[in-house]
């Protein structure tokens, strides 16, 4: 694993996560394309979420205390029980970037972090680093999503005028 390339996605995520919902209208940012789906600020609360209470936390046990148990978490529940879409689009992005700021200095100040280790529980294995390998891959998938979001957003800007000749997507 190449610790550096994998760091410099998060930090990569960190300049692109906020850009991605920077022009956003709160009202923009509330809309789902579908019912089943996330809006554009349910991501970043859960994104933040997922940083405070998810890779770092998990990761930090998995380095430094594999016999404690791994907290709770409940990243689909907390959308609805924590009121995400009723959040302040620029509050929450900015708790994200605090958050994540925090998380890329803690990664900084491993030292010699044993990627091979293995935290074991009651639902199975998993290595260190594949831990913080899931942290980057989480990161693309909701970059990946914020950016069909600004796709919906962009159709409904440019209505009624057809987007095809810019190609398929």
């Amino acid at each position: 694993m190449l610790f550096e390339n994998l760091y410099q996605e998060l930090v990569r995520g960190l300049e692109i996560i906020p850009l991605l919902v920077a022009d956003m209208t709160p009202a923009e940012a509330q809309v789902r394309p579908a019912p089943e789906s996330w809006s554009a600020l349910e991501v970043i609360c859960h994104l933040y979420d997922e940083e405070r209470e998810d890779f770092r936390q998990r990761l930090d046990i998995m380095l430094h205390r594999p016999h404690e148990p791994l907290p709770d978490i409940d990243p689909q529940g907390w959308v609805t029980s924590r009121q995400y879409n009723e959040r302040n689009l620029a509050e929450m992005v900015q708790k994200f970037t605090a958050e994540r700021a925090q998380s890329l200095a803690w990664l900084k100040g491993l030292a010699a972090p044993n990627w091979e280790s293995v935290y074991s529980n009651e639902y199975g294995s998993m290595k260190a680093g594949e831990m913080f390998a899931a942290w980057v891959a989480h990161d693309n998938l909701h970059t990946r999503q914020l950016v069909e979001l600004r796709r919906s957003r962009l159709l409904n800007l440019t209505a009624p005028y057809d987007v095809g000749y810019a190609g398929d997507w």
